[in-house]
């Protein structure tokens, strides 16, 4: 007897832009409930997206105290955390209710997204990521030779630092923006350097922009290609910036990404200082919705 079809609804936004078909896509199923981890990770690989969301309701009660559960795949893995997945799953659960904030209960632990709404402007929702954990200071040489970097186009009045709210990037100070924007990565030579460390991903990142406004270009590249925006690694280079004198304490500054792909992303970031550690980092923007569907299976 042929059993009958599971159908699933899923929500795709486009996070951090305020306009569709720029920022970084996002499929979000909001009851992924009956779905097993190897269907999930499927399901991830069919999106074919950095990353698919998968939302476990639990009673209200549950919810109001320790958050909604979400799990984070990317079409390889099930991730801690990620932000763009993180932000644009708070807007779905968010909808139209006009909530204030919005509490995921993440492998990392919970993260609240919180909403501000002004007249005549799309919402903009912020995270609160992980108080973050500065680490290892790399070498130079070892980094370019990783790479395919020069020495010399990598800035040496600032470090190149592992930093981790959730997950660890290396973040990678580049001199000249020119360099960021031609910039292509040997994947297994990256790969094999990022392994014998604390990072799992490089964050380039430059002072040098295309808005005069914004504080950093940025760029990931990955197994996956190029992120267009990469949440999680935009809160370590707050934090970075807040540590390394790039932005003052409780800044909110703008970093660009995903102009390369011809996905632009803005992506705002603060973080704040206690004595010598760095606290509070917050990640923030827009998400619109620009795709509703069913999974079969």
């Amino acid at each position: 007897m042929t059993k009958p079809a599971r159908r699933f609804a899923m929500v795709q936004m486009d996070v951090f832009a305020a306009t569709p078909l720029q920022g970084n896509p996002l499929a979000v199923f909001p009851d992924a409930r009956g779905l097993a981890d190897a269907e999930m990770q499927a399901v991830a690989k069919e999106m074919n997206l950095s990353e698919t969301t998968f939302v476990l309701p639990r009673e209200p009660a549950v919810e109001r105290e320790k958050g909604v559960r979400v799990r984070i795949f990317t079409v390889s893995e099930e991730l801690p955390f990620a932000g763009h997945p993180t932000l644009g799953t708070a807007f779905v659960l968010r909808g139209t209710s006009g909530v204030g904030e919005v509490k995921l209960d993440l492998k990392v632990g919970m993260v609240p997204v919180r909403f501000e709404d002004h007249e005549g402007q799309p919402a903009f929702g912020e995270m609160r990521q992980l108080d973050p954990q500065l680490g290892e200071v790399h070498a130079r040489d070892a980094v370019a030779r990783a790479t395919g970097l020069s020495p010399e186009q990598i800035a040496d009045d600032v470090p190149i630092q592992t930093v981790s709210t959730g997950v660890a990037f290396v973040i990678v100070p580049l001199r000249q923006l020119s360099r960021a924007q031609s910039m292509q990565l040997d994947l297994r030579r990256a790969g094999e350097y990022l392994e014998r460390g604390e990072g799992k991903f490089f964050y380039f990142v430059c002072r040098e922009t295309v808005d005069r406004n914004a504080r950093l270009h940025a760029r990931m590249l990955f197994y996956n290609g190029e992120d267009p925006a990469t949440g999680s690694a935009a809160g370590c280079a707050a934090a970075w910036m807040a540590a390394h004198g790039v932005a003052e304490p409780g800044e909110r500054v703008l970093i660009e990404q995903g102009a390369e792909m011809q996905r632009p992303s803005r992506i705002f970031v603060r973080a704040d200082k206690d004595g010598n550690r760095i606290v509070n980092v917050r990640v923030g923007g827009n998400a619109v919705e620009v795709l509703r569907g069913e999974l079969t299976l």
